[in-house]
């Protein structure tokens, strides 16, 4: 599997389920723009953005739940995981998720909340590879 690191702002709210003996699961999407530029010649080369798929599982995914909104800066990495699947119209249909793997949030808070977040995420640290 490929290994990714991002930093990037969330793009709307986490979407968090749960199953079975209390396991979460958390989806949402990160935004990374890379600036624009200019080169020698004197073309300018626009930014871009792209969206990113991301998925949290277990402790990560509560830390999500309980932290993460809709604008937060975040450092995610974690490794990229290929899908894909037919509609009921019979077409392909390929997606790309990061399975995270580490949470960084970057975002400023208070100074109780920090602490809180620091809590949590040292405490949900799950290094298992298993995507559920």
């Amino acid at each position: 599997m490929n290994k990714i690191m991002l930093i990037g702002n969330v793009g709307k709210e986490p979407s968090v389920r749960y199953f079975d003996n209390d396991q979460a699961v958390a989806t949402l999407t990160l935004a990374t723009t890379e600036r624009g530029y200019t080169l020698q010649n004197g073309t300018q080369v626009p930014e871009r953005t792209d969206w990113h798929n991301i998925v949290f599982n277990r402790g990560l995914a509560k830390v999500v739940e309980r932290y993460v909104h809709k604008g937060d800066k975040l450092y995610v990495d974690g490794r990229i995981h290929y899908r894909t699947y037919d509609d009921n119209k019979g077409i392909r249909h390929y997606i790309t998720e990061v399975f995270a793997e580490n949470l960084e949030l970057l975002t400023q808070r208070s100074s109780k909340e920090n602490v809180q977040q620091q809590q949590d995420a040292a405490n949900s640290t799950d290094n298992s590879n298993a995507p559920f």
